[in-house]
C-alpha cells in the first residue's frame, strides 16, 4: 500500500477504535449503574437489544446516504452520533432516557460502520481489499479489549466518569475527522437515484443481489457468535465454577489474538488460499469448536476451544466483509450498509435465542449453533456467486 493509503486506514481505524472502545468502556459499570437506579437483569438485556435494533433498522438507509452523500459525512454524524448519545446517558438518571441514549447509539453506529468499510473499498484495489478490512476489524477487536479495561479503570473515580471519558473522546474523534478526514468516493461514480424505502423492502432487495449468500453467513456467524458470547459467563460459572477474574481473563485473551490474527494472518491466509476456500474452511473449524464445546468436561479445554472459535471468527469476519465489497460494484454503501443490517438481526436474535435455551438446558445453545454453522458450512460450498468477483 501508498503512504497515503496506509495515513487514511490509520485514520479509520482510530475512528473504528473510538466506537467500539466508547461502547464497551460502559460494560463494567453497567451491573452497578442499574443497580443504583433500581433497575435489573431486563434493562439490561434491552440496553444490549435497543441499541442493535436502532443500528438494524437504520443501516440500510444510511448505507444508501454514504453512496448518495459520500463517505466523510456519515463518518462525521456517525461519531457525532455515538458522542451524543454518551453525553444523554451521563446526564440522566431515567431509564427510559438511558434507552434513548442507546437508539442514539445504535443510529449513530449505522451511519458509522457501513461508511468506514466503503471508504476502505474506495482506497483499496480488489487485492488490498482483504488486508484493510483485516485492519478495520482489528481495530474493532482492539476496543472490545481495551474499552472495558479503560471503563474499569475510569470507574474507580466515579460510577459516570467512564461516560463522560467516552463521550468527551467522541468529541474529539468528531474535530479530528472533520479537519483530516477527506472524501473518498469517486465524484465520476454515478449512484442510481431513488428513495429510501423502509427497512423490509431495503432488505428484501439484498435477496437479488450477488453478495446476499455473503450477508447470510454474516448473519449466522454473528448469530452464532453473540449467542455463544451471551452465554459463556453463566456456562463456565455453572459448568466449572469459573471466577469473574477467569472470565475476564477468557474475553481479554480471545480479544488479543482477534487482534492479532487480523494485523498478521488474515490477508496472508486470503493471498494463498482465496476468500471463498478460507471461508468455507473457517466455518467449518467454527462447526467443529462448537461440537467440542458441547463434549468437553473441563474448563481448560473450554478456554482453548473458545480460543478456536474467536480466531475463526476474527478471520471470517473481515473475509466475508471484503467478499461483499469485491461483488457490490459501485453499491458499496449500500452494501455495507445490508452488512450491518444483517450483523445486527445476528446480533439482535443470538443472545435472546440463546438465552431462552439455555433456561432449557445448558447445552441447547450450543447444539443450535452447531446445526447452523454445519448448514451454513454446507451452503458456503454449494454458493457458486463467487463466479463474480473479478
Amino acid at each position: 500500500m501508498t503512504k497515503d493509503q496506509r495515513k487514511k486506514l490509520f485514520i479509520l481505524m482510530i475512528n473504528m477504535f473510538i466506537a467500539i472502545g466508547s461502547f464497551g468502556i460502559i460494560i463494567p459499570i453497567l451491573p452497578a449503574y442499574l443497580k443504583s437506579i433500581d433497575q435489573g437483569g431486563l434493562a439490561a438485556g434491552l440496553i444490549i437489544s435497543i441499541f442493535a435494533g436502532a443500528q438494524l433498522v437504520m443501516s440500510p438507509i444510511a448505507g444508501k446516504w454514504a453512496d448518495k452523500y459520500g463517505r466523510r459525512i456519515m463518518i462525521i454524524a456517525g461519531l457525532s452520533g455515538l458522542a451524543l448519545s454518551m453525553f444523554v446517558f451521563y446526564f440522566s438518571d431515567s431509564i427510559g432516557i438511558l434507552y434513548v441514549s442507546r437508539a442514539i447509539g445504535g443510529i449513530g453506529a449505522a451511519l458509522l460502520v457501513p461508511a468506514i468499510f466503503a471508504y476502505v473499498a474506495d482506497i483499496t484495489s480488489m487485492d488490498q481489499r482483504a488486508k484493510g478490512n483485516s485492519l478495520i476489524s482489528a481495530a474493532m477487536s482492539l476496543g472490545i479489549v481495551v474499552g472495558p479495561g479503560i471503563g474499569g479503570f475510569l470507574a474507580e473515580f466515579g460510577l459516570k466518569v467512564p461516560l463522560l471519558v467516552s463521550a468527551l473522546v467522541g468529541v474529539v474523534a468528531v474535530i479530528f475527522s472533520t479537519f483530516v478526514l477527506k472524501e473518498s468516493k469517486p465524484a465520476d461514480v454515478d449512484v442510481p437515484e431513488g428513495k429510501s424505502e423502509p427497512m423490509i423492502k431495503e432488505i428484501a432487495q439484498s435477496f437479488n443481489k450477488p453478495y446476499f449468500i455473503p450477508l447470510v453467513i454474516t448473519l449466522v456467524m454473528s448469530f452464532g457468535l453473540l449467542a455463544y458470547e451471551s452465554v459463556l459467563g453463566l456456562f463456565v460459572d455453572d459448568q466449572f465454577g469459573a471466577s469473574p477474574q477467569d472470565i475476564a481473563w477468557m474475553i481479554t485473551a480471545t480479544g488479543i489474538v482477534s487482534v492479532i490474527i487480523q494485523v498478521f494472518v488474515v490477508d496472508k491466509v486470503v493471498r494463498r488460499f482465496g476468500e471463498v476456500n478460507v471461508l468455507r474452511i473457517f466455518l467449518g473449524v467454527a462447526a467443529f469448536g462448537f461440537l467440542l464445546s458441547i463434549l468437553i468436561s473441563s474448563y481448560a479445554f473450554f478456554f482453548v476451544i473458545t480460543m478456536i472459535i474467536f480466531l475463526s471468527t476474527s478471520i471470517l469476519r473481515p473475509v466475508l466483509t471484503t467478499l461483499i465489497s469485491k461483488l457490490a460494484g459501485n453499491e458499496q454503501g449500500f452494501a455495507m450498509g445490508m452488512n450491518n443490517a444483517y450483523m445486527s438481526i445476528g446480533n439482535v436474535l443470538g443472545p435472546l435465542l440463546a438465552g431462552t435455551l439455555y433456561d432449557v438446558n445448558i447445552i441447547f445453545p450450543f447444539i443450535l449453533g452447531l446445526v447452523v454453522l454445519v448448514i451454513t458450512t454446507v451452503g458456503s460450498i454449494i454458493w457458486k456467486g463467487t463466479k463474480k468477483i473479478a
